[in-house]
């Protein structure tokens, strides 16, 4: 059988992205994208266990009975967050005491078992890998504008302790956007999450429905066309 990649790109980071339309993590979503430092971290370790956990399980798909499969994947999936988790505080250990318990957490991330049951376990692992990269990529990149937005408005900053959560190659990414800035503390607080989240999903649905009135409206003027492409001939 034939693998769309394209489509499986299209699908990670647009029409079936982890919170923009399934709306799953939003815990440590809202917790964590205070910064866009902290979302980047969140995101890239989510990312990599993603794509560890979509190897593995398509790798033995033929040998995980239907029975257990659920028990199966969650037990792959705890051992992959284990292993992210310790390798986390020993090399990045200030943005691991940053995330605290959502790395741990990222167990019962359900876009992680999603992506098991739904794509690895039926796939192969060229594709499964495609699959948790691009979802990964695009969960990623929601927490990062998303922690953006909010650091931006509550406190002028980009970025900030990229260096010291990220290491110092992250160092040329700080930036003061507004100085002598007393910021929104809501922006920073859940509530200033919901908000940006709001916005986003509102905006992605916009697109989205402008897009399909579009296309609508094209295949509507293409038998005209055609029949005057006809009638010209």
């Amino acid at each position: 059988m034939t693998v769309d990649y394209k489509a499986i790109v299209k699908e990670g980071l647009w029409d079936n992205n982890p919170i923009l339309a399934q709306q799953l993590a939003l815990c440590p979503l809202l917790a964590v994208t205070t910064t866009a430092t902290n979302g980047l971290g969140m995101g890239l370790a989510t990312m990599v266990v993603l794509m560890i956990t979509s190897l593995v399980i398509s790798l033995f798909r033929d040998i995980i009975t239907p029975e257990v499969r659920i028990p199966a994947f969650i037990l792959l999936i705890a051992s992959v967050v284990t292993v992210v988790d310790l390798v986390m505080n020993a090399v990045m250990h200030d943005l691991y005491k940053v995330l605290g318990l959502f790395i741990p957490l990222i167990v019962t991330n359900c876009v992680i078992l999603g992506r098991a049951e739904a794509f690895a376990s039926r796939h192969k692992i060229l594709p499964s890998l495609v699959d948790g990269f691009t979802m990964g990529l695009g969960f990623t990149l929601v927490l990062t504008v998303l922690g953006a937005v909010r650091e931006i408005i509550g406190s002028g900053t980009l970025f900030a302790n990229a260096s010291l959560l990220l290491g110092n190659a992250f160092a040329f990414l700080e930036l003061q956007l507004i100085s002598d800035y007393r910021g929104f503390l809501i922006m920073i607080l859940p509530p200033g999450g919901f908000l940006v989240m709001g916005f986003f999903m509102a905006g992605k649905r916009i697109i989205d429905t402008r897009v399909a009135e579009r296309k609508k409206q094209e295949a509507a003027n293409q038998p005209a066309d055609i029949a005057l492409a006809s009638s010209s001939d």
